[in-house]
This record gives structure tokens, sequence and C-alpha cells, in this order.
């Protein structure tokens, strides 16, 4: 008879950890429903609720779940102030912000406080798994032409560093290749990663790999950031 090796302790167990969910909204009809549609996945594991922001910081930091879904409008601590709070003291959570419009300004508000993208409430079921998969996975969920409309249309609320001094003025952006420089240029333009390798002439695949230098010289943790500091240091003017 073969002799079965055991497993490491815990190896198995990390292999197939769900992805673990903290739901945060005011309304517990919602809440009850995200929970069913979650609990019905094998590798997702909702973990908590939370009926306000304030709750959610407390229970993040208690948690630490990997996805945060995190409703913005909300009486008391808006979901606003919590994301911040929370990518600042639990950074390896991940926070998806939650909307009723795709053009909210309390969604783009939410991009800048440091969630990874956003999702429409009335998103379909294999929308919201999708989403939270690719969240945990380290993606933003905002498709290239989203955030772009998104930042077209609020971008008189960006501040204008330096107050009017010369554009691109943060010093990290010295660290970054010319080519480094132009695929941020496009990413902050709204160009997909297959439109920057059309438009420069390049591989979708070292898009990526340059894409993924500029994230960690400029330490941003996905593209949306990536877009948002590019309009905040006037390498791209809304069209």
């Amino acid at each position: 008879m073969t002799a079965v090796t055991p497993s490491p302790p815990g190896l198995v167990e990390h292999a197939v950890r769900p992805i673990r969910v903290l739901l945060v909204d005011d309304e517990p009809l919602l809440r009850m429903a995200f929970t069913m549609v979650l609990d019905a996945q094998s590798d997702i594991e909702p973990v908590g609720e939370a009926g306000d922001g304030a709750e959610a910081v407390r229970m993040a930091r208690e948690l630490r779940p990997d996805v945060v879904l995190m409703d913005v409008r909300m009486p008391g601590t808006d979901g606003i102030e919590a994301t911040a709070r929370i990518i600042g003291s639990v950074p390896e959570s991940r926070v998806l912000i939650l909307t009723t419009f795709d053009l909210d300004e309390y969604a783009f508000a939410g991009l800048k406080a440091g969630a990874s993208g956003f999702l429409l409430k009335n998103a379909l079921p294999e929308e919201l798994l999708g989403a939270i998969r690719a969240v945990a996975a380290g993606d933003a969920v905002v498709a290239p032409r989203i955030t772009r409309r998104l930042l077209e249309h609020f971008a008189h609320q960006l501040p204008s560093p330096g107050g009017g001094g010369p554009p691109g003025g943060d010093a990290r952006l010295a660290r970054l290749t010319a080519r480094e420089r132009e695929v941020l240029v496009a990413v902050g333009r709204g160009l997909s990663n297959a439109e920057i390798a059309a438009g420069l002439h390049l591989a979708e695949a070292t898009v990526k790999t340059h894409l993924g230098r500029v994230l960690v010289k400029l330490e941003l943790r996905d593209r949306v950031q990536a877009v948002v500091f590019a309009y905040e240091n006037r390498l791209v003017r809304p069209a």
C-alpha cells in the first residue's frame, strides 16, 4: 500500500480559504439579499454586517475581511469617511463601493478615498460576484471608459496641485521612465490595456508589466488610483 504524506498543517485550508466579505449598508433587507447571494458561493464567505460607517470601521479592524462592500449614503459616518479609515488602518482589505447611479459624486469620492472600484446596487448577482472576486485578486472594478466618464464629469472637483504650478508636480513622477509615463498618461485617458498596446505598438503583456511598475513606483494600489493620480497632476485633462 502506498503511503500518503500528510499535507503540512494549514496548507489545504489556505489553498481553499474563501474570500471573506464584510457587508456595509443601512438597509437590512439589502444586506440580507447580498448575504443570500454570497452564502450560495463556495469561494465567498460573508463574515459580518454593518449598518453604518462607524460600525464598518470597527468590524473591519476586528475581522480584517478581504473585501468590504461599502454603501456610501448612510447616516452618521458615511461610506467615504469609513473607506478612508479602513484603507488607512486595514490596508489588506479592499473596498468595493455600492452606489445607485454610475455617475455618482459619492462613488467618485470613494475612489479617491482608496476604494478599488464601484458597483451599482442593481447589478446582477453574477456581476456582484465577479466584482468581489476581481477586487480580492487585486484588480480594480471600474471599466476604463467608466473611469474616464466619472473623472470627466467630476474633474472640476479635483484640486490644482501647487496652486497653478507646472503639470506633473508630484516628485514621484521622476521615478518613471519615459515609457512608463506614456502608459500612465494613456491610463489616465481611460484607455484599456489593449488600446494602449495598439497606440504604443507594444504587446498587451508589456503594457501590463509597465503598468505594474508604475503602480509600484508611484505607491498606488490599482488602476483607478493611477487615473486619479494622472488627473491630480494634470498629466491629462477632460476632453
